[in-house]
């Protein structure tokens, strides 16, 4: 039995954070786990400012709702569906995903949830799972599945380790230079090819 994991952002949609970024000019919003890979340190620093700017839930709504797929995103996840299981893992939030997973066809996602007042300010952020991502990978693999992984930053490389089989995609070139084990796939017909060839073993 296999089985085919996700990261979403970066992958099949553009950074939320840097949307959110652009549309409000706050340009320290547009870090991501690209620049800052310990993700305490990022969520932290992300409603730090937040609060500062009196952004609140619905601000952040707004601009995702605006946020389209990366073009071949769909019909890159609808092939994978058609072949296999296809779960998405993604450090994004439930209160954030859902334009984007309807936009997708609803793919299966597991993600983490923030915490709202009620005013709508942002409390907190509320994990789902520490490395959740990777703890998720080797209950599939628990459960007998053949995993296989790809994602594009520092927060996927301890699913992309964990699983059978993995590749990057599009990453940058710094994640490239400290993990030169994994492989790039550097468009979505190479990342067919890699996921053809796992599940043709």
């Amino acid at each position: 039995m296999k089985l085919v994991c996700s990261d979403l952002e970066g992958v099949f949609v553009p950074e939320i954070w840097i949307n959110v970024a652009q549309k409000t000019g706050i340009e320290e919003l547009k870090l991501t786990t690209r620049d800052i890979s310990d993700y305490d340190e990022l969520m932290t620093h992300r409603l730090r400012i937040l609060d500062r700017e009196g952004l609140k839930l619905k601000d952040i709504q707004n601009v995702i709702s605006t946020i389209d797929p990366l073009s071949g995103a769909k019909k890159f996840t609808d092939w994978v569906r058609e072949q296999t299981q296809f779960i998405i893992l993604s450090d994004t939030f439930e209160e954030f995903a859902k334009p984007l997973m309807e936009k997708l066809g609803w793919p299966a996602l597991l993600c983490h949830s923030l915490k709202i007042d009620s005013d709508g300010r942002i409390e907190n952020y509320i994990l789902r799972q520490k490395d959740q991502k990777t703890k998720a990978v080797n209950a599939f693999k628990s459960l007998n599945y053949d995993v296989f992984s790809f994602g594009d930053s520092y927060n996927d490389t301890g699913m992309l380790k964990a699983s059978d089989s993995s590749c990057f995609f599009c990453p940058p070139e710094k994640v490239i230079k400290d993990f030169p084990e994994i492989p790039v796939s550097n468009n979505y017909e190479e990342l067919k090819n890699y996921v053809s060839n796992f599940l043709e073993k």
